[in-house]
């Protein structure tokens, strides 16, 4: 489950508990067990496999995952399709290169135009300090901000992003570039400009280049300090904008490319061409090479501290997780985006830290090794014709020995000849300070509290901007289901491929194999427990992925075929096991739901999901990301080979198969079964809810139920916002019945969001004409089965007979 009281996993289930449970499903063999019962089930090999196999498929999946992302290693698979006549001609074949990243790095609202940046002073307490701060060795230094990017919204009110930083102006004569020089994350503007200590002088190149004649904008980016216990602002503001179909990243790129805009439009005004270099360190640097990659406009970009073979890019700060980044846009494959310009690589050491998680994400920064940059390089190489390839270069330490500095004076002077200036200035004067510096914290803590304000603009216009998105399938309503379905084939599609995330590739042969499991030890709250026969599954999904569950059967009914009983699979929630469904006193959540369907006469069968592990499977959400995929990537057809075995059985009823999850299951409930066509109905348990609003709102009331500010660092899910919201997922399952159970008491969400949201989804099945398809129970209790009217609705659309 993924809400209880402390807004976390269920921890009604003990360490102890568990490796009992693990102990007796690996030893529950039925030596013990009736002569007359089966040891395995007909059509099926003995299963041996021992220990843990919850552990043992956690295992399997991560091994599948990392050799996919191994995988990428295939140039061919990058959707690379240029025209290298000229420099016309590449930029125009790649533009759909450039706008898939873009998208996926979420820039996608518009820039506002602006005729320069406004001088602003320090914005302190008393707002009376000047814009000019410093004077330096031939250029002065201001406080500036700029308009960014806008969405007003009733509600909110203003909710522009403006960047801030420094810009720096030679005093003599025009300046001979426009530099964005962009600091670490962890770095200030005056770090930068040689006003602050902090950074060696002869890595302070926002100052060595305004010395030698450029015009430099600094701007300010989010820290990596804590907002809360071991979460930081950087993934604090990740979370809502990465639900959004936005990123931290991106807002960050869209105050670089502002200032390209700026740089662009002044010199058209002067009848002038532009000579733009963007240039950055650690974070910067990734800002650096994504804006080169992504805008021509500029001429050229240098990546320090960065660059890299981006296979491990999911144990990094999870702030810089891009969904599909992997399939499409590798750090070599950003390089050669830069052709035609200029691409310089400073193998400096990267800005190294660890963080151990919590609340947030774990991660660390390591510095690559030069073999692993020249590596990448040369990957970047085979995407060119060698003609190309002296545009694109990296400059390596002449010393083995780390050290503390980057885009020292050697890499500054080959920046300054790609963009045809004259020699570096590498005087070591530092500027003059002529006013008090900006309060770091405040501006800072201004910058977020913007990105916040327009995440919430954002969330409180996402129902408006979904129902656009659906707005084809909506308007097929009033034309029956026939017509309905016809056009809901393409947003499974959508929701398949760009959102859940889908392998090419073929389920393996089912290769089924079981072992029974003695009846549990006499409880008092499980009555006739001896009338089922439970047996263990596993089946074969994906190389190194198996699915793997329980079986109960109830044991009066004939196997050979001569009936055939509806399924009802039951699905346990975060941090649970099969096992969890089975018993009352030590899973009170789950009522022994799958034990008690069995003695109502229904089959049931409990998978093992792969949210387990805490951070095992988290990290596989992590992997699965930098492909395009998430969690339920593999799900998904784990299912579709469960149901498959199931439909196979004789004494299963193939067009009677239902899904029924609990929390975790419940939203498991949303997700697979409108992609799985076996199942037949689905009952979404103790998690129905507004999920985009509980995944992205950071507003004071939200704060019990958000996501944003707790430890499920992996929940959230690319661009749901203007995609899919629980509405629209049960969108893709009707007409086939759909029910909600809803305790008072349960805490994932208040009821009246549940209930608004559950609203959308009975208008629906409402006009399609079949409203008793779907229903919603309240019940007087916590985040729990009832047991009561989603029985019900088993029993009516299932064609089973009450006991």
């Amino acid at each position: 489950m993924h809400y209880i009281k402390s807004h976390s996993a269920m921890r009604f289930v003990t360490r102890a508990v568990l490796t009992i449970i693990c102990l007796n499903s690996a030893s529950q063999i039925c030596n013990a067990q009736q002569a007359s019962t089966p040891k395995t089930l007909s059509g099926t090999k003995p299963l041996n496999m021992q220990g843990d196999l919850a552990s043992k498929m956690i295992d399997g999946i991560d091994r599948f995952l990392l050799k996919e992302i191994q995988a990428t290693n295939d140039l061919r698979q990058l959707h690379w399709k240029p025209d290298f006549t000229s420099a016309i001609t590449f930029n125009k074949s790649i533009e759909p290169n450039r706008k898939q990243l873009a998208h996926i790095l979420g820039l996608r609202d518009s820039r506002i135009t602006f005729v320069a940046p406004t001088l602003t002073g320090n914005f302190d307490a008393n707002n009376k300090s000047p814009s000019l701060i410093a004077k330096g060795n031939g250029f002065d230094v201001y406080t500036i901000r700029w308009p960014v990017i806008s969405h007003p919204h009733p509600n909110i009110g203003d909710a522009t992003i403006y960047g801030e930083g420094l810009l720096l102006v030679p005093t003599k004569g025009k300046p001979l570039a426009d530099i964005v020089a962009i600091p670490h994350c962890d770095q200030t503007p005056e770090q930068l400009a040689g006003l602050e200590k902090g950074i060696p002088l002869e890595s302070q190149f926002a100052r060595l280049l305004a010395q030698s004649g450029c015009r430099v904008i600094v701007p300010m980016l989010i820290g990596r300090t804590e907002v809360q216990a071991k979460l930081t602002w950087r993934e604090y503001l990740y979370r809502p904008s990465f639900e959004l179909g936005r990123q931290l990243l991106g807002y960050e790129l869209q105050k670089v490319l502002a200032c390209v805009d700026w740089f662009e439009r002044e010199a058209k005004s002067q009848k002038r061409s532009a000579t733009i270099g963007v240039i950055g360190y650690g974070e910067g640097g990734m800002l650096a090479l994504y804006a080169g990659a992504v805008d021509p406009r500029i001429n050229l970009a240098c990546v320090s501290g960065y660059f890299d073979l981006r296979h491990d890019i999911w144990q990094q700060p999870i702030d810089r997780n891009v969904f599909g980044l992997l399939n499409e846009f590798p750090d070599a494959k950003l390089a050669a985006m830069h052709a035609y310009r200029h691409l310089i690589v400073d193998a400096a050491a990267h800005p190294i830290a660890t963080w151990p998680g919590g609340r947030g994400a774990p991660a660390r920064i390591a510095t690559p090794s030069n073999q692993r940059v020249k590596g990448e390089l040369t990957r970047a190489y085979k995407l060119l014709p060698s003609k190309l390839h002296n545009g694109i270069r990296a400059i390596y330490p002449a010393t083995t020995t780390p050290t503390n500095t980057f885009l020292d004076t050697n890499v500054l002077s080959q920046c300054a000849a790609s963009l045809n200036l004259p020699a570096l200035n590498s005087k070591k004067q530092l500027p003059k300070l002529t006013s008090q510096l900006q309060v770091s914290n405040i501006r800072h803590r201004r910058q977020a509290e913007q990105i916040l304000k327009h995440n919430q603009a954002l969330l409180e216009k996402s129902q408006v901007t979904r129902q656009g998105f659906m707005r084809k399938l909506n308007d097929e309503i009033p034309n029956g289901i026939e017509a309905y379905n016809k056009v809901k084939t393409n947003y499974r599609e959508v929701f398949r491929d760009d959102v859940i995330g889908s392998f090419s590739r073929k389920l393996l042969p089912v290769n089924p194999r079981s072992r029974v499991m003695l009846p549990l030890k006499q409880d008092a709250t499980i009555k006739g427990d001896d009338q089922i026969i439970r047996y263990e599954v596993v089946l074969d999904v994906f190389p190194d992925v198996f699915a793997y569950g329980i079986l109960t059967l109830p044991k009066n009914m004939k196997l050979d075929g001569s009936e055939k009983r509806p399924v009802v699979v039951c699905q346990h929630g975060l941090e649970g096991r099969p096992q969890s469904t089975i018993g009352k006193d030590q899973f009170q959540y789950y009522k022994a739901f799958s034990t008690t369907l069995a003695q109502r006469g229904f089959i049931t069968f409990a998978p093992q999901n792969i949210y387990i592990f805490r951070d095992r499977f988290r990290t596989l959400q992590r992997k699965a990301n930098t492909l395009g995929k998430t969690l339920f990537s593999i799900m998904v057809p784990q299912h579709q080979q469960i149901t498959n075995w199931l439909k196979a059985q004789p004494f299963v009823d193939s067009k009677r198969i239902a899904f029924y999850g609990l929390s975790y299951g419940g939203k498991s409930a949303m997700r697979i079964p409108p992609l799985v066509d076996n199942y037949c109905l689905s009952i979404c348990s103790a998690d129905f809810n507004d999920w985009v609003w509980k995944n992205a709102s950071t507003s004071a009331f939200a704060n019990r139920y958000t996501y944003a500010n707790k430890g499920e660092y992996e929940i959230f899910e690319w661009d749901l916002g203007s995609t899919f919201n629980y509405a629209e997922m049960a969108a893709l399952i009707a007409p086939k019945p759909f029910m909600v159970e809803r305790g008072h008491n349960d805490g994932v969400a208040p009821d009246e969001t549940v209930a608004y949201e559950y609203a959308k989804v009975r208008r629906i099945y409402a006009k399609l004409g079949i409203a008793d398809k779907t229903t919603i129970e309240f019940f007087n209790g916590p985040h729990s089965i009832n047991g009561k009217g989603t029985f019900d609705f088993l029993h009516k659309h299932l064609d089973w007979p009450k006991p």
